[in-house]
């Protein structure tokens, strides 16, 4: 047995000078050798995926909804179905550890629930007319605005869809670029 240092100056044992020294440890992790670190990679990917392959982003939101069980779970499915109307050809997807979100060539917008608010943030808001005022939230930025809905707000369903078309012709628009 020979005993070898590292690059930090660590001692360890080796049977023959011809193992490198390195061999066992991760660079990034340095007090974890690479099979456990392959091993913890793997589990995260296996969770992950695994998650998302078992049920698509329209369960997922669907899930969500039966979860909150509350007012915010009937706004964000009121708002769900809102956006289906205003654009058929819409895809859901589920990002971000759990965010409802709504693309049409691009980002449309996300659905978040808080503990007193539903957020409707629009990716590309500061872009849309907004004539009728609904956005009340997000107001300071340059790209992206939001609407706020609290428990008993009506929603105005007309200007809603309103803009959620022209988040779409906004999108589409670019797209072609």
């Amino acid at each position: 047995m020979r005993v070898l240092s590292d690059r930090m100056g660590v001692g360890r044992e080796v049977e023959s000078a011809r193992e490198p020294i390195f061999s066992r440890r991760s660079p990034v992790m340095p007090n974890v050798s690479r099979e456990k670190r392959t091993e913890r990679e793997v589990r995260n990917i296996v969770r992950k995926s695994g998650s998302q392959k078992e049920k698509s982003p329209s369960r997922m939101i669907d899930g969500r909804i039966k979860e909150l069980g509350d007012w915010r779970g009937k706004m964000l499915s009121q708002l769900r179905a809102l956006i289906k109307q205003a654009d058929p050809g819409v895809t859901e997807e589920w990002k971000w550890r759990g965010v409802p979100v709504w693309s049409h060539h691009g980002l449309i917008r996300t659905g978040e629930t808080y503990k007193n608010v539903v957020k409707m943030t629009f990716a590309k808001g500061a872009a849309l007319e907004d004539p009728s005022g609904l956005f009340n939230s997000s107001l300071e930025g340059n790209t992206r605005r939001a609407i706020d809905f609290r428990e008993g707000d009506k929603v105005d369903e007309k200007a809603l869809k309103a803009l959620i078309r022209a988040a779409v012709a906004l999108n589409a628009s670019r797209a072609r670029l």
